[in-house]
């Protein structure tokens, strides 16, 4: 049976449906409005020559630009003919139409411009006569109204020829548009130390061996160590992180070129000044409240199911998942297909506007949320990866996230709709759009092996080890340096792209980057990359050592009842380490933390390590998997060695989060009181050494 068909009868199918929801607001591949229909026709006029002709009906109040707009003042169409069978172009593109010729106070420039309709004739000549041909004609353009500009087409139609006849073959019609992604980093607890949770134990739990009475974690044997809970600033990082996202998008050519023009309708296609700026400001404010509005359906999920997204970060199927989407993500940003939105979404929130007074200026601020789709869908759909990925507590962190994104545009819009004047110093659009796009193209490509990482970690296959993820990822900063000076084009961009000085920064910094991976590569007893640790493979992942051999060359246990066994032998306490394969802040407090000098010792020869992973897929014996009564007619299996984990970890310590610490004696009760989460090397040490003396002077 295939392997999709399979997935249809676990129990994680829910979970699949669950996901596939979350991404439906992110991910649709039709085609957007388009106002302008074009038709393609190749006509003999003798001589063996031809004339290609490529006619646009525009919409009313809809225009494209001309080819010969000057310099950094819009984007230019660029028309063009091309025959695999070779044919030789005679004089130059005519274009032929209602021609507007004015001066744009928004581009500071003399624009020209078509309404109506338009049409580009090229002459040629076939070099062979004598045989058949296909004309290939390819046109990029961007078509614009007084409000908005749809993000740039680049359209391709085929005719064939055959001597002075023209035969019409299939149409091919293929659309192109440059879209830019930007990706926040998974959201962890650094710094923090998290209260345990509110989590009921199941009655059925308790008799099943599971339940230990004498781990009674409210009341440990001494109360030194406590780790005091520190304010959890993830929300403020990533509302940052979410701000970030916005500006890069503002950068794109879906929205770029839209800046000028929609700040000078509400400032100069006012008659009452001071209205347009007020107007302009609600613009602002609705374009943030759209952003974050989209955040609903994941608390609505989260209540559904609390559990949810810590049952996706450590899904094998849905970090596959994650995985190829990323990389449909990356190859839209290097510019061979559009994502966008269903055309009629477009048309009726375009219509809507229409009404006038706020609820005009709300369908306003949709309009534009959608014709951006194309590339902020992207950037949106990479914030849901990385913290649906990496984060507790998601549905506010993903607020948060869209809060920061929208609140980036509302402030330029605002800002430039009361300070008008600045418009003439924002920069052209131009060619360095595309190159932004391409750039977060490369770092969603390298971004999106993260999730391949997880799913090869959590089914415990191993095949990526850290130094095959370090080099894919060596041979992607070279892709990206090699591309940003110069040597490499993707479709969008121009045949002789200027390098500019930023541009050779940016590869210089490229070539900085590939020298700091090259360590990893080199086989030490330290951790190296620590700035990359949770998304590398952990250190036992490699080439160089064997993964029995655990973490720094720590051995521990992966079963807590074995680990007591071992601990009664040898007279010492166990540190229970509830862990993850997907866990990044366990992989940070492994390289960061574990691997200090003053700490490592510690766990070398003071404790019995017990790391018990949440996240192991490996089905339990027959004979060990249990059902547990959640109540309301729900009924949990504990069918997996990660199950058993992590209901061991709830019922006896009320806290479901990852990395989680205990210290017991060997007749298991806790010594003192839990931590969870990244903590500074003071703070775990200081936790160990209140444990280890207590144990020591008791004996």
């Amino acid at each position: 049976m295939p392997m999709w068909l399979k997935l249809n009868k676990m129990k994680d199918s829910k979970l699949v449906l669950s996901t596939l929801f979350l991404f439906i607001i992110t991910i649709f591949n039709a085609q957007i409005k388009n106002p302008v229909k074009f038709k393609f026709d190749v006509n003999p006029i003798g001589k063996d020559e031809y004339e290609a002709v490529l006619t646009g009906t525009i919409e009313d109040k809809w225009h494209i630009y001309s080819q010969d707009l000057p310099l950094d003042s819009g984007i230019p169409t660029e028309f063009k003919i091309i025959s695999k069978q070779g044919i030789q172009l005679i004089g130059k593109v005519q274009e032929i139409g209602k021609k507007h010729d004015e001066f744009s106070e928004a581009f500071g420039a003399q624009i020209v411009y078509y309404s109506n309709k338009v049409a580009f004739k090229q002459k040629f000549k076939p070099k062979d006569a004598s045989k058949p041909a296909t004309i290939t004609a390819e046109i990029m353009y961007q078509t614009c109204n007084d409000r908005v500009c749809l993000a740039p087409n680049t359209l391709e139609f085929e005719k064939q020829i055959e001597g002075s006849k023209t035969a019409v073959a299939q149409e091919e019609k293929v659309e192109r548009t440059k879209d830019t992604v930007y990706e926040v980093a998974p959201a962890g607890q650094v710094g923090t130390v998290l209260k345990p949770t509110n989590i009921e134990t199941p009655a059925v739990a308790k008799q099943d061996g599971l339940k230990v009475n004498s781990l009674d974690f409210k009341n440990p044997l001494t109360n030194c160590g406590t780790v005091q809970e520190k304010p959890n600033d993830d929300n403020w990082l990533v509302l940052g992180l979410g701000f970030l996202g916005g500006l890069i998008a503002l950068l794109t050519p879906c929205v770029f070129p839209m800046i000028p023009l929609t700040v000078s309708f509400f400032t100069k296609g006012n008659k009452d000044k001071a209205k347009g700026k007020r107007d302009a400001f609600i613009y602002g404010f609705f374009i943030m409240l759209i952003f974050v509005l989209l955040s609903i359906p994941f608390h609505i999920i989260d209540g559904i199911s609390g559990n949810i997204f810590n049952q996706i970060s450590t899904n094998i199927w849905l970090n596959l998942f994650f995985f190829a989407i990323f990389l449909f993500f990356a190859l839209s940003f290097f510019g061979y297909y559009e994502i966008t939105l269903p055309s009629s979404i477009a048309n009726k929130s375009s219509k809507a506007e229409e009404a006038g007074g706020l609820i005009g200026i709300f369908f306003m601020a949709l309009t534009l949320v959608i014709v951006s789709f194309s590339c902020t869908g992207p950037i949106l759909g990479s914030l849901l990866g990385g913290v649906v990925a990496g984060a507790t507590n998601v549905p506010t962190l993903l607020t948060f996230a869209l809060a920061g994104f929208g609140l980036a545009w509302a402030l330029v819009f605002g800002l430039l709709a009361l300070f008008p004047q600045a418009l003439q110093s924002l920069p052209k659009s131009g060619g360095w759009m595309n190159t932004v796009k391409v750039v977060l193209g490369f770092i969603e490509l390298a971004l999106a092996l993260k999730f391949l990482s997880k799913a090869d970690l959590v089914s415990k296959t191993f095949l990526l080890k850290r130094e095959l993820f370090i080099v894919l990822w060596i041979i992607i900063a070279i892709g990206l340096v090699v591309y940003l000076f110069g040597k490499i084009r993707f479709p969008h961009d121009d045949k002789k792209p200027k390098i500019s000085l930023t541009r050779r920064i940016l590869g210089v910094f490229g070539i900085v980057f590939i020298g700091y991976l090259i360590q990893g590569l080199i086989p030490s007893e330290k951790p190296k990359l620590q700035m990359l640790s949770g998304i590398l493979p952990p250190l036992n992942v490699s080439y160089f050592h064997k993964e029995e051999d655990g973490i720094l060359g720590l051995k521990p246990y992966h079963n807590y009842f074995e680990a007591i066994e071992v601990a009664k032998k040898e007279n010492k306490p166990v540190l229970i380490d509830f862990t993850g394969y997907g866990c990044e802040n366990c992989r940070k407090m492994e390289e960061f933390v574990w691997s200090q000098d003053d700490v490592l010792p510690i766990l070398q020869n003071d404790l019995i390590i017990a790391s018990v992973y949440v996240d192991d897929k490996e089905e339990l014996p027959e004979s060990e998997q249990i059902k547990i009564d959640m109540g309301e007619g729900q009924m949990k299996k504990v069918k997996t060695i990660g199950d058993k984990w992590s209901l061991f970890q709830q019922v006896n310590f009320n806290n479901n989060s990852q990395p989680h610490y205990v210290l017991v004696t060997p007749d298991q009760k806790v010594i003192n009181s839990p931590v969870s989460g990244y903590m500074s090397k003071e703070d775990f040490k200081k936790f160990l050494k209140c444990g280890i003396d207590y144990f020591k002077n008791s004996n």
